[in-house]
């Protein structure tokens, strides 16, 4: 045998009895719980993310091994969709965009951003309004209806008041969607001490970070699926945000940590 393999007698009977080397043997042990930390992500984390999981467990490995490990085993992030182009749209005529793209701040209840998605189901659509704090991009407060009237809105801001009970002025900046410009929705914000802003008649950019938590909830929990009911998809949904992104998911403009752990 040896002589059919061109190897050294003594190397042959050594891999025989420990095939494996002990590098290959912690690479096992890793990927097993790589595997772990993605199954956990619901498989969505790529390995920049799985790497500082790894890291916590107190395993000490660079990006790139974890990288390999992951291509060797096929474990794969959730890719996004094709962004949106950018558009100039017109100003709105109710309220400046007094955000103006700035989307990083230094302390909580300063700039709130808000909007609304929609998920399929086989009684119809079911509607998603949210209002994130920029300070740590937690969901601060949500709701979901049947209908997309002001009430979706009213009852999200509510939420999010009575979780964070603000003193300050807070900016809340949102899109020129027709709930948002109602007189409902403007008078709501003066009583309660917030400045509202708008973003541009068709500019995605305006409202960016709005628009990235709808596309993280899109691609790794909705994943185009059409739900049997509103119900199961209000139960995925809630269990998206209140157990997984606020509580759990590494966020990249957090150094990696959770938007609770901010």
């Amino acid at each position: 045998m040896c002589k059919v393999l061109n190897v050294q007698r003594s190397g042959y009977y050594a891999w025989a009895v420990n095939p494996k080397s002990n590098r290959q043997k912690e690479s096992d042990v890793i990927t097993g719980w790589i595997f772990h930390y993605w199954k956990i992500s619901a498989m969505i984390y790529g390995y920049r993310k799985i790497h500082h999981d790894l890291l916590e467990h107190g395993f000490e490995l660079s990006p790139g091994r974890t990288y390999r490990l992951m291509k060797q085993a096929s474990i794969k992030a959730q890719v996004g969709y094709k962004k949106r182009k950018g558009l100039y749209g017109k100003p709105s005529v109710v309220a400046e965009n007094h955000l103006n793209r700035e989307f990083s701040i230094n302390t909580p209840n300063q700039r709130w951003v808000t909007d609304i998605t929609y998920s399929r189901t086989y009684e119809g659509w079911l509607f998603l309004c949210t209002i994130q704090d920029l300070f740590s991009r937690k969901i601060v407060g949500w709701s979901m209806d049947s209908q997309m009237k002001n009430n979706l809105i009213m009852k999200a801001l509510m939420m999010a008041i009575w979780n964070r009970k603000p003193k300050n002025e807070i900016i809340i900046h949102s899109d020129q969607g027709s709930q948002y410009t109602s007189y409902e929705w403007r008078d709501f914000l003066k009583v309660n001490n917030f400045k509202m802003s708008n973003s541009r008649r068709g500019n995605c950019h305006d409202n960016a970070t709005a628009e990235s938590f709808f596309s993280l909830l899109k691609r790794e929990k909705i994943r185009n699926q059409t739900y049997k009911t509103r119900e199961a998809a209000k139960t995925e949904i809630f269990e998206f945000i209140e157990m997984f992104y606020n509580p759990v998911r590494r966020h990249g403009t957090l150094g990696m940590i959770s938007p609770n752990q901010f």
